[in-house]
């Protein structure tokens, strides 16, 4: 039983002199990032393939209990569709090959195009992948949440493959006008579709937009505070990724979601405690 917590990235402006220390490099920054979260979503995978060395350098500063949700390339998902990608998606295999079983999935993101009429070359690409990973897809098209029909579909395709369906929950921050520049940045865009709570797998993935008002964030994730305790339960192992329209405090929100899981189960182990990242002063 083990719940991992996270963020969209593991260095932010904001976060130097609390999360990192203000003097870190690009190469020590992770790490000190895992000493706060267990997790993190491999965003920058999607945009660039990294070096092997960079992805080694990522097994280096992490110990074995941290986990990569890792994103497929955009060439690959978006560009390729899925089809005419074995050169891209070989490639992309062997670069991340040194985060070994620290890769909790390998995630592939759909465009908002990506709907029904695709769902057939999906499944072929998922039958086609190899079997020593575990892999998330994150569908945003809307008739695979207003249609019951495709819903059932593709979970049923999911089911078959040992996939995971990816939520990105939004509804808290839908739930009122946004009040601040990032607010209103990620009002234009963020996905907007209803909540889906499924686990379909023993390690369900849940992607979660809070706001910058801690006290909304907090209020809008309760919700998830009991699925994840129910799924802990049941000896799935969750992975819960917080996000903010400003990211500010997000680490900080990762580590409250992971003490709230832990006071409805209580066998749960809790998170170790940040390394200080700056010398300590008498005042």
């Amino acid at each position: 039983m083990q719940l991992h917590v996270g963020c969209a990235m593991w260095t932010h402006k904001s976060w130097a002199g609390q999360v990192t220390p203000k003097s870190a490099d690009a190469q020590e920054k992770l790490r000190f990032y895992a000493g706060w979260c267990n997790a993190v979503e491999g965003n920058t995978t999607f945009y660039a393939t990294p070096s092997r060395t960079t992805v080694e350098s990522w097994a280096r500063q992490t110990n074995e209990n941290f986990r990569f949700v890792v994103k497929l390339p955009r060439t690959i998902t978006h560009d390729g569709r899925l089809s005419g990608v074995d050169a891209e998606l070989r490639s992309f295999m062997d670069v991340v090959e040194p985060l070994g079983p620290r890769i909790q999935a390998l995630w592939i993101q759909l465009p908002g195009t990506f709907g029904p009429t695709d769902v057939l070359n999906l499944e072929q690409f998922l039958r086609r992948l190899p079997r020593e990973h575990r892999y998330a897809v994150e569908v945003r098209h809307p008739r695979f949440f207003s249609d019951p029909a495709e819903a059932q579909r593709l979970e049923q395709i999911f089911t078959a493959t040992g996939t995971e369906w990816v939520p990105f929950d939004t509804t808290a921050f839908f739930a009122k006008p946004p009040t601040s520049d990032a607010e209103r940045e990620a009002w234009e865009r963020k996905p907007r579709l209803p909540r889906r709570s499924d686990g379909l797998t023993e390690r369900p993935i849940v992607r979660y937009l809070g706001r910058d008002a801690q006290a909304e964030t907090i209020e809008g994730w309760q919700f998830w505070v009991e699925k994840t305790a129910a799924w802990l339960r049941e000896g799935r192992s969750p992975t819960f990724f917080v996000h903010t329209p400003d990211n500010t405090t997000a680490p900080a929100l990762a580590r409250r979601f992971h003490d709230e899981v832990r006071t409805l189960v209580p066998g749960l182990a809790p998170l170790p405690s940040p390394e200080p990242v700056e010398p300590a002063t008498l005042f």
